[in-house]
């Protein structure tokens, strides 16, 4: 009787999560300015890019593929310029990807501990853009790496400016690099 009650009440709860997960796909999908084919070409590229990566370059790489309607952001650190090469051949080789910006460093890894600051600092940048009503921060992709914020999206110039301002205001900055396709 009492793992009847346990299984009820927790098949309700999956259902009512299930039905928050739907609703927020909805409202995301209506302040997206990508299409739907957009977004899942840029899961697509982003995962073929890990797999066909880590197949050739097994060590001594700390990369990642961020990418926003078919434009890839190539970032982190490899031991040399022919691995960087490579890696940008490989990124560019994914159908449909449309361009790409290579922000590889040649040298060595970063430690977990800049990570976490790096995944704060892109936090703190999302943050701040809740405050700001010049623009929709739906509109634009974060990405810290060592401190440089890139940032990514489908914009007008004054939300490109807006956007930059925040980030390049946000504690632990370094610098922005803007990724962005611009909207007339």
């Amino acid at each position: 009787m009492m793992r009847s009650r346990f299984l009820l009440a927790s098949l309700f709860a999956l259902a009512l999560l299930q039905g928050c997960a739907q609703t927020s796909g909805i409202s995301a999908s209506n302040s997206e300015r990508r299409s739907a084919a957009a977004v899942q070409d840029d899961s697509n590229i982003e995962y073929t890019s890990r797999q066909r990566i880590a197949d050739k370059y097994r060590s001594n790489i700390q990369v990642n593929v961020t990418c926003f309607n078919r434009f890839a952001l190539i970032t982190g650190q490899v031991p040399n310029d022919s691995t960087k090469q490579g890696i940008e051949r490989i990124v560019g080789s994914i159908s449909p990807i449309k361009g790409i910006a290579n922000e590889l460093h040649v040298g060595s890894s970063n430690d977990t501990g800049v990570r976490r600051s790096d995944s704060g600092v892109s936090g703190d940048v999302r943050t701040r853009f809740l405050e700001d009503k010049s623009f929709n921060r739906d509109h634009i992709k974060v990405y810290t790496e060592e401190g440089v914020v890139y940032l990514m999206g489908i914009v007008t110039r004054a939300e490109a400016d807006a956007a930059s301002e925040i980030a390049a205001t946000t504690r632990g900055v370094k610098k922005v690099v803007r990724v962005f396709e611009y909207m007339n």
